[in-house]
């Protein structure tokens, strides 16, 4: 009989569930993609019952359960922290005990209703960062891997440090709470006016506006670094322990002014204090590769957590770290997890071995629901809407690439949904990297948020080299990893004088300005057809027609949704956007031939999701 496995994280950060059986990654997927709620960190029901339905099996079949994190070691710190920050955290207290008391400290009988109460083995409860530990190193395409885990903070850990061998991992250095590098991220993120747990990469994607003059400020003041990476942060800054704030009243004082109001005008003090943290966080995660090379002397490094999610930051360690390989953890933060203990239990409890081949075993991270054309047909026609039925691949991708060329902004819904936080080419809006305009026109027609934003390019993986200084057999499959466009596909001068903050928005810098960033950066994905098939085919449709193997790659949503799961949803968010066409499956919708197109309420639309 086949092991089955499944695998939650939940109640932080991107609730999630994922099964294996026999050690095969059979589906996984976060619950915000049903619940319509992003970062849903609720127990993830729909979730679970997507897997159990995607495995073709009972609750009863479940050979183990396992829990991604110890929540009563967790509760531990909490009220540890509030007693030695007490009275001041008493309002704090208040708001966070009722949450605990009522589902947090209650993960088994959570588990047990979400299946049905089916299920009669024991459940496991693995270490936050050896759930993270185990979803770099297991999945990976190493037998043996330095292991680099950065996030907020798990039970105590906030970074680990440890390496893995076949199918064991082992721990040998952590960072304890409250020195955290996620949290002193989030405390920028919280103070240039972004939201907390999911702005972080805005403020990743403004740092290159700015310049890093408040580094110095930031390595004095807020923090003791130290050569291996380790640091110690002056916590009478910061009010993440006892408050409901990051930052406090002596912060503010520190660098002159009180946080930026949530959807106010960016300045460029905020530019440059973004640019400042992404220097500082660099430097903390180059150090902790470059001292955990020197403890494993391995040439591999795998990395998961939130902070791994940093693509600038993973790109420095590539470049300038002691590594020769990189792999990257695609569902990273919290929901990865889920993942992790059920790898974790199977290699590492169970001792089943692991088989390393070319590539990875995420299965292009490809985890999630699919849906056949008979149901995307049947919803379209339950809609009235008016589509395209093609017979033949050939001829949809023929009418897709016709489209692009026009400028056209297309939703692009195929196949097996993605797991993790990035739009890979199965839920995505593509365009024309070519158009100067389309980087304005998706970010504020299309998506509903800051012009300054920049997209990721798709990329064919045998020509990413001639367009970007990317080493030819180095690939960045789940669009973690950024490289510079190569000099002669830019067509401005970075050495001349540069505009200031978003004025560098005016300035062409490529032949691919759309995916351009002011830096002369492009945040790539490398695409291969054994991942991604008909992606790739229309991938290569595009450069036969045009020479450009690379097409605009964002997430199918709008600003504050989750990115779209089922074909419902991926109409109401066509419907509710300026979007040209949508490719849903062998069907191709014209947004002008849609008979309502002009009377959708826009404004009901985009109001049911919270601004991030």
């Amino acid at each position: 009989m086949p092991t089955r496995i499944l695998g939650i994280s939940a109640f932080y950060h991107d609730s999630a569930a994922a099964l294996l059986v026999d050690g095969k990654i059979v589906a996984a997927a976060q619950e915000e993609r049903f619940s319509r709620k992003k970062h849903d960190y609720r127990f993830p029901q729909q979730a679970v019952a997507y897997c159990l339905a995607q495995g073709g099996i009972q609750p009863t079949d479940l050979d183990y359960v396992g829990f991604y994190d110890k929540p009563l070691t967790k509760f531990q710190r909490l009220v540890e922290t509030y007693g030695a920050y007490a009275p001041a955290s008493f309002r704090s207290y208040l708001k966070a005990m009722p949450l605990w008391l009522r589902n947090k400290l209650h993960i088994p009988s959570q588990i047990d209703r979400a299946l049905n109460y089916g299920y009669r083995g024991r459940y496991i409860f693995a270490e936050h960062h050896e759930s993270h530990a185990a979803s770099a190193f297991f999945p990976s395409p190493f037998e043996s891997a330095a292991i680099l885990t950065l996030d907020g903070v798990g039970e105590w850990a906030t970074a680990s440090l440890g390496h893995g061998r076949g199918h064991k991992i082992a721990i040998t250095q952590e960072l304890r709470f409250p020195h955290s590098l996620g949290l002193l991220y989030s405390a920028f993120t919280y103070y240039t006016g972004f939201k907390v747990n999911s702005g972080e990469y805005k403020v990743m994607g403004l740092a290159p506006y700015g310049e890093p003059r408040f580094q110095d400020l930031i390595l004095t003041h807020l923090i003791d670094l130290k050569e291996d990476g380790s640091f110690w942060l002056d916590m009478s800054y910061f009010n993440y322990c006892q408050g409901i704030t990051m930052t406090n009243e002596k912060f503010h004082n520190l660098f002159g002014a009180p946080p930026r109001q949530r959807e106010t005008a960016l300045t460029q003090r905020d530019m440059d204090l973004a640019a400042s943290i992404q220097v500082v966080c660099e430097e903390i995660a180059l150090r902790c590769a470059r001292h955990l090379h020197k403890l494993t002397g391995s040439p591999n490094l795998v990395m998961a957590g939130g902070v791994a999610l940093n693509c600038v930051g993973n790109s420095r360690i590539l470049r300038d770290g002691p590594f020769e390989q990189i792999w990257i953890q695609p569902a990273a933060g919290d929901a990865g997890g889920a993942l992790g203990v059920a790898l974790l239990i199977w290699h590492q409890l169970l001792g089943e071995s692991r088989s390393c081949e070319e590539g990875d075993s995420m299965r292009g991270s490809f985890l999630g629901p699919a849906y056949t054309d008979r149901e995307i047909r049947a919803f379209l026609d339950s809609q009235g809407a008016k589509y395209h039925i093609f017979d033949s691949e050939e001829a949809l991708l023929e009418l897709t690439v016709k489209l692009l060329i026009q400028e056209k902004v297309m939703g692009w819904f195929q196949h097996r949904m993605e797991f993790g936080p990035r739009s890979l080419g199965c839920r995505s809006i593509i365009g024309d990297p070519r158009s100067e305009k389309m980087q304005k026109v998706m970010n504020l027609k299309i998506k509903f948020r800051e012009s300054f934003r920049p997209f990721a390019p798709s990329v064919l993986k045998e020509y990413a080299s001639e367009y970007f200084d990317l080493p030819r057999g180095r690939d960045s499959p789940y669009m973690l990893l950024v490289s510079p466009i190569k000099a002669d596909k830019r067509t401005a001068n970075s050495e001349m004088k540069q505009p200031v903050g978003l004025e560098k928005l005016g300035i062409k810098r490529s032949v691919v300005p759309a995916v351009t960033h002011v830096d002369f950066s492009a945040r790539l994905q490398t695409v291969e057809e054994e991942q991604n098939q008909r992606y790739y085919r229309l991938l290569k449709k595009f450069y036969e027609q045009t020479g450009c193997p690379m097409v605009v790659n964002t997430s199918f949503n709008i600003r504050g949704e989750p990115i779209v799961a089922t074909p419902q949803d991926a109409y109401r968010c066509f419907m509710g956007t300026f979007m040209d066409a949508l490719a849903m499956g062998n069907t191709i919708l014209l947004k002008e031939e849609q008979p309502d197109h002009n009377s959708f309420d826009l404004e009901a639309y985009q109001s049911q999701f919270e601004l991030d």
